[in-house]
């Protein structure tokens, strides 16, 4: 059933091509800053963001676990393409993505992993860390992930793993 919303959804960007790519991004906490600044990077590279993210810096009752679960739904309702996700190391927000089926986060700290996570692992959503990568950095890490096409066919092996025994 994934496989066959996957080929409506190749198949609905085709036919998109010239629209604003949808990205559904959030960070709480320690990653507030960066996020704003990919945030911003992106809406003045063309992109259509959606901020399911901390709003104020003075908002410490915002959890990381409200990004996830923002990003996570506008992706499994098709509203967005793929999302980011920042908290202070990547790896909570990773973690706790990767628990919601159909979601497939990656942690990066380079370009080089940015740009391949899509590509050959067709990872929906990235993670970063506030603590770890520069607001330059991330901004460069956000575009090439987000320009990326997919090459690899590791999904479908993903997949049959996952239907057997995760999530």
């Amino acid at each position: 059933m994934y496989l066959r919303k996957k080929r409506a959804w190749l198949k609905m960007r085709e036919e998109r091509k010239d629209e604003k790519m949808k990205v559904a991004i959030g960070g709480q906490g320690s990653a507030f800053l960066l996020k704003e600044t990919v945030k911003k990077y992106l809406e003045e590279n063309g992109y259509e963001i959606f901020d399911v993210g901390q709003t104020r810096p003075e908002d410490d009752a915002f959890c990381f676990l409200d990004t996830v679960k923002g990003v996570a739904e506008k992706l499994l309702r098709g509203q967005c393409e793929r999302g980011i996700v920042m908290c202070g190391s990547g790896a909570g927000v990773s973690l706790a993505a990767n628990k919601i089926k159909g979601i497939y986060c990656v942690p990066c700290e380079s370009i080089f992993t940015a740009t391949r996570i899509y590509t050959f692992n067709r990872a929906n959503v990235m993670a970063m860390g506030a603590m770890v990568v520069t607001p330059e950095k991330a901004c460069e890490m956000a575009r090439a992930f987000l320009m990326s096409t997919c090459q690899g066919d590791a999904l479908k092996y993903i997949q049959r793993v996952e239907e057997q025994y995760f999530k």
